[in-house]
């Protein structure tokens, strides 16, 4: 896989940064999160709620802040957009259709990011800062580099099950370079989203997290890691049942059988 790098972006203060954010029942917190993600201080910024029908309400809520937050600019220019789907089909899926829409908009950086408040919003300017200084294609939000941390009140467990759940696929993909590959929170350059085809990834679930890194590194993406602290969600509850669980387990042993030799 090549990368073909488009330097337009080289040393411009107007970069193009579109921040996907898939939402499903997430209406308690989608004004604050929107409102944490517009204020920060990156040139271009873009929000792009991908709502898969969501019962509460969500996908109505990120319209009205649309509105409101698009009211005062020039034609043909906006700071929020919503993508609806019709049906809940797996984070992974929702992530490849606003992914796949922003590069067809022309964003220069796309920006993987959850709704319940767990990323951090005021890491951005410090992954775009990243990105631009080391030309690097992939910026991951680390919990498990030097500086990285989970909210305290994770208890033992969870933090155990998540490392456990980092080192397994780190050593079955052999993907030691990167310390959290399974991280949610990253910044992507265009050229290397298009190079990896999102739509073509198989997994539907928070897998899809795994997949589109491991795919990336094999074609020689150039990946920094940069510390944010992990925080509870204050508001609904996780999205990650059983099934979710099984298929994050079993997509590192499908990777490697499907490349293995490649």
């Amino acid at each position: 896989m090549t990368y073909a790098r488009d330097r337009r972006d080289q040393g411009r203060p107007d970069v193009a940064v579109t921040v996907v954010m898939p939402t499903y029942n997430e209406a308690a917190n989608l004004p604050r999160v929107a409102e944490l993600v517009l204020g920060q201080p990156v040139p271009g910024l873009h929000l792009k709620i991908v709502d898969d029908s969501s019962p509460d309400g969500t996908g109505r809520l990120a319209e009205e802040l649309a509105e409101k937050y698009n009211a005062d600019l020039p034609a043909g220019q906006s700071r929020m957009s919503v993508l609806h789907r019709v049906e809940k089909d797996g984070l992974g899926r929702a992530y490849a259709a606003g992914m796949s829409a922003a590069l067809e908009e022309g964003a220069r950086y796309v920006v993987q990011m959850d709704a319940d408040g767990s990323h951090p919003a005021e890491a951005l300017p410090r992954m775009l800062e990243a990105a631009l200084a080391h030309d690097a294609g992939l910026v991951i939000g680390s919990r498990y580099v030097e500086g990285g941390s989970l909210d305290e009140e994770w208890g033992w467990h969870r933090k155990a099950l998540s490392r456990f759940a980092n080192g397994y696929a780190r050593t079955v993909l052999g993907t030691r370079q990167i310390s959290d590959i399974t991280a949610g929170f990253t910044m992507w350059r265009a050229d290397v989203l298009a190079a990896v085809d999102v739509r073509s990834l198989d997994s539907a679930g928070y897998s899809f997290q795994v997949e589109l890194k491991y795919k990336a590194v094999r074609g020689g993406c150039e990946v920094v890691e940069i510390p944010i602290r992990f925080e509870e969600r204050t508001e609904g509850v996780s999205k990650m049942g059983l099934a979710t669980q099984v298929e994050s387990a079993m997509i590192p042993l499908r990777l490697r059988r499907r490349y293995r030799g490649a």
